[in-house]
């Protein structure tokens, strides 16, 4: 019998979680209890069982500090041992056997957990050509990590090349932990990765996230469809993902803006990676996109907008919600008649609505007729929990604009 901590909830609070959302917020909570009754405080991390004030079980989870208090993995009574964790992380390989990217050779990046989305929170695993790279965003995934480590080895066996942990930046600021990026079985700095035989090096130690934005391969694919001949204008390009995907569909024209001159770096790597010597098709402007889009009109067929998120906490969102609609007020008036424009958001406080209900604001300050072509969000394998809708963070929108 395990002997966890018994996190009590005021009367009433059960509710979300009889609806199987994972977490439970600091505010529910009526007690916190050992066995024989007694009040006691967890330690950070520290597993925990979770309470109704009429004492049903409702969930297993992970005790943190802070608004959530209890990240939850199981509905059910379960032993979470070694074999409980490499059963989930073993569902989640396999749900990407499904989606055909594993051993796929014209992709071998994904991403093999997305935390709530695969029963796991707190735990982000992405896969490049034979590295994993994990990033922990709770102290009790945290320490599972070695075991996470050891597992990834037994599901790929000697396709894994080596793991990264690159925590450092994602654990939770209030944790009172050092902690260190780490590498497993060999160190490896950069790799070259395809993704729908687009070629890109990737840099996890250094870069962005995991080194590469992973979810929006297929609405770069999607891009393609409208670049043929086009003049193209990418906005916040990172590491050039739309830029490469647009000169792969014989782009006449695409401009990378970002103002980060290492990101502009990174493009002029990958464009160079996929065209010996570069493509003359292609320019890239280290500089912020607002002052690149201003006094500009009617030189773009295609515009891609991908900017970092505006918003991580509600107390912005109002500020995220005016830089979003300025920004796409300045595309959809400067765009060519007829143009296509690829427009996302992946700050998780601005929901859909939201999203759609701005950039309709947008189109009505250009006084431009606009059409909703597609909506956009996460590939498959950044899965969606139906129960945590939080999960589904990236939005998009493809607009035609006369």
């Amino acid at each position: 019998m395990n002997n966890f901590p018994k996190v009590i909830l005021n009367s009433g609070k059960e509710n979300s979680l009889l609806r199987f959302h994972p977490w439970v917020f600091s505010g529910a909570i009526k007690k916190i209890s050992d066995l024989k009754g007694d009040s006691l405080k967890p330690e950070e991390g520290e597993i925990v069982e979770v309470y109704s004030s009429s004492g049903q079980f409702l969930a297993i989870g992970h005790f943190q500090i802070g608004s959530i208090s209890v990240r939850c993995f199981s509905f059910e009574k379960v032993n979470p041992n070694y074999g409980f964790w490499k059963g989930r992380i073993e569902s989640a390989y396999n749900l990407r056997k499904t989606l055909n990217l594993v051993n796929n050779n014209e992709t071998n990046v994904y991403r093999l957990i997305n935390a709530e989305g695969d029963l796991l929170p707190g735990l982000i695993i992405d896969y490049y050509n034979g590295v994993a790279v994990m990033q922990t965003h709770s102290i009790g995934m945290h320490f599972l990590k070695d075991d996470f480590a050891r597992i990834l080895k037994e599901v790929y066996g000697d396709k894994l090349v080596a793991v990264y942990d690159k925590s450092d930046e994602t654990m939770p600021k209030q944790a009172k932990i050092q902690v260190e990026n780490k590498w497993w079985f060999k160190e490896v700095s950069s790799n070259e990765v395809i993704e729908n035989n687009c070629k890109f090096n990737v840099d996890w130690v250094s870069g962005q996230k995991t080194g590469f934005f992973i979810d929006q391969r297929e609405n770069r694919l999607l891009l393609q469809h409208y670049c043929k001949g086009k003049s193209v204008l990418n906005t916040f390009c990172y590491s050039g993902g739309f830029s490469v995907y647009a000169l792969k569909a014989q782009a006449s024209l695409v401009h990378s803006v970002d103002s980060s001159k290492k990101a502009i770096d990174l493009t002029e790597q990958n464009v160079k990676l996929n065209f010996t010597g570069g493509n003359p098709n292609h320019e890239s402007f280290a500089v912020d996109t607002f002052t690149f889009l201003k006094d500009k009109e009617n030189i773009y067929d295609v515009i891609i907008l991908d900017p970092p998120a505006f918003a991580k906490h509600q107390n912005v969102k109002h500020n995220a919600v005016k830089g979003y609609k300025r920004l796409n007020a300045e595309a959809i008036k400067l765009i060519k008649p007829g143009g296509i424009l690829f427009t996302f958001s992946c700050s998780s406080v601005i929901d859909k609505a939201l999203f759609n209900s701005t950039v309709m604001a947008a189109a009505i300050i250009s006084g431009r007729s606009v059409r909703i072509l597609h909506q956009l969000h996460q590939p498959p394998d950044h899965a969606i929990n139906i129960f945590h809708p939080e999960n589904e963070y990236l939005k998009g929108l493809v607009l035609q604009i006369e």
